[in-house]
């Protein structure tokens, strides 16, 4: 790559962002172009701006960072994307990553393998730090839900009855007992109180 890699940070707190640009703009070779803070923003700054990496945070309002990545791979497929995260379950990492993102880093790594992984990414390599693979064989992500298998799992959380599910869903109650298996089998929920803590846990719902 000819010249200095061009970045735009995405995070949603400032003191973070301010910490990050100001660490990146001293090191030789690496251009903070933009900052935003949240998905939205880093969409619309990266159509803008063009930048070679995008450093992603995955928990921002209006538009979380498994989104917004997608939606960049999509517009700007030469844009590289490298997760950075406090994050603490796997499923956020592996959305993002499925959806386009060739980096990831967990936000208590030091400044060397942050700029490691930025100049590894920019070059078209993967980089997936090793704590987040131990992350992601420890925590394996749950499998994608169906909208009525998440619809389930919501009721689930809130506590209702499989005879407030069925009224609520305008569906029978064996078919409620059914779907509720089938989630808590998909998640590896013992129970209702275990998946209803597993979607908590694993941020699997916008509660």
């Amino acid at each position: 790559m000819n010249g200095k890699i061009r970045i735009l940070v995405a995070d949603d707190h400032k003191i973070v962002r301010i910490g990050l640009v100001s660490l990146l703009n001293t090191i030789d070779g690496l251009e903070v172009i933009g900052e935003a803070s949240d998905g939205d923003e880093a969409v619309a700054i990266a159509q803008r701006t063009r930048p070679d990496v995008v450093v992603m945070d995955l928990m921002m309002p209006n538009k979380d960072g498994d989104t917004a990545t997608a939606e960049i791979h999509a517009m700007l497929p030469e844009t590289r994307i490298l997760i950075l995260t406090t994050f603490g379950t796997s499923d956020g990492i592996a959305r993002a990553l499925a959806s386009g993102a060739t980096g990831a880093v967990m936000k208590t790594a030091d400044d060397r393998l942050l700029v490691e992984a930025i100049r590894e990414v920019a070059s078209g390599r993967r980089y997936i730090s090793d704590d987040i693979r131990r992350l992601l064989a420890e925590d394996p992500p749950i499998p994608e839900l169906t909208d009525r298998q998440m619809e389930i799992l919501q009721s689930i959380t809130r506590g209702l009855t499989n005879a407030d599910i069925a009224k609520l869903l305008g569906i029978r109650e064996d078919s409620v007992k059914k779907l509720v298996a089938t989630v808590c089998t998909k998640i590896g929920a013992a129970n209702r109180t275990e998946a209803a803590v597993i979607a908590i846990r694993k941020h699997l719902l916008k509660l």
